[in-house]
């Protein structure tokens, strides 16, 4: 069974997504971390951002893969250094890259082949797993997103002040949404969830009781 979790930045995606897997016992599967490491890739190759070729080509020469809830480029764990502010700035010059969406999309399929998979990002139910048992769409209003982003930056050692962090995610926001390729929608079968004022494990409890009627309903239907 593939379970998608959709939504705009700082709605919760990662830690509830994580949170849920444990709970089901599946695979966890951080696909935005994907885009983060090309760009993370880029800044060390110093590439031109304004050429979306060169960044092709290095999405294609470096390997990336996903293990458990770690990524890793050419073998070495990025997971923490993926999350920086200064890549933050620049994924979206791989997110919106058609070369490089194509390029994973196919790895995050082939990651989920044959497998009990909870997966997050802004396009897994719409684009990447349209055919998925089960999809969320988990919201937030901006100030309580912008909340948590500097609750996190703040755990990094990267303290950003509260109204710049707004604006950066009414902003991406707005790119997310104007994507040409896997822009931010939410699925037509997707069930909305809106965390403002709820804990982690209420959403958590919440969107596990929706998956494990799923499963009951289609042992029903496969016995």
């Amino acid at each position: 069974m593939i379970v998608t979790i959709d939504g705009p930045a700082g709605a919760g995606k990662s830690t509830v997504a994580k949170a849920l897997a444990r709970r089901l016992g599946f695979r966890y599967l951080d696909t935005g971390a994907t885009y983060r490491a090309v760009a993370l890739a880029g800044l060390r190759h110093d590439v031109d951002w304004s050429r979306g070729d060169q960044l092709a080509r290095l999405a294609e020469q470096v390997e990336i893969k996903l293990c458990g809830d770690r990524v890793l480029i050419d073998g070495e764990d990025v997971t923490d250094a993926v999350r920086s502010s200064e890549v933050t700035a620049v994924t979206r010059f791989a997110a919106d890259n058609p070369a490089i969406r194509q390029l994973l999309v196919e790895l995050q399929r082939q990651a989920a082949t044959g497998q009990n998979v909870v997966t997050e990002g802004r396009d897994q139910g719409s684009v990447v797993f349209p055919d998925a048992a089960c999809k969320f769409f988990l919201t937030a209003s901006p100030q309580e997103r912008a909340r948590r982003r500097v609750g996190d930056f703040r755990t990094q050692g990267e303290p950003q002040p509260m109204d710049a962090v707004l604006a950066d995610l009414n902003r991406r926001d707005r790119e997310d949404a104007a994507r040409p390729v896997g822009p931010l929608v939410q699925p037509d079968d997707a069930i909305e969830v809106a965390t403002d004022g709820l804990s982690v494990e209420d959403v958590v409890s919440r969107l596990e009781a929706i998956v494990r009627q799923r499963q009951t309903a289609q042992k029903r239907q496969n016995p």
